[in-house]
């Protein structure tokens, strides 16, 4: 067999994920929620040192994305997303922006008043 193996004429050559991140499973840096939200930094730094996946990255964060949104469009592991955008935040090209505080929970009290009211009806 030459050359390289195919999948089809559309798809490329088949690349593995961990190829993608140079065999690492996670990112040493800040932890990436999937609800944690991606923007560009305007950087001008040089970009040829980053692959398409990266670039694609940019280009969904450039008006703001979360982490699963942005696995989604690139389909890729969230994994590999994850690696891939903590090397993006080591490059300073994309910010983290951890979700906002949630509201606590309401006290056992008041769900207990909600639920007797709603049986009253």
């Amino acid at each position: 067999m030459t050359g390289p193996q195919w999948m089809d004429e559309e798809a490329g050559p088949l690349v593995r994920p961990y190829a993608l991140t140079g065999g690492r499973a996670r990112h040493s840096g800040v932890k990436l929620d999937l609800i944690t939200m991606v923007t560009t930094t305007g950087s001008r730094r040089d970009l040829s040192g980053i692959g398409p996946e990266q670039r694609r990255i940019l280009d969904l964060a450039r008006g703001g994305a979360s982490v699963a949104d942005i696995a989604s469009d690139i389909d890729l592991p969230l994994g590999v997303v994850r690696v891939l955008i903590g090397d993006l935040l080591d490059l300073g090209l994309v910010e983290a922006r951890a979700p906002g505080k949630v509201a606590p929970l309401p006290s056992e009290r008041i769900l207990k008043e909600v639920i007797n009211g709603l049986r009253a009806l």
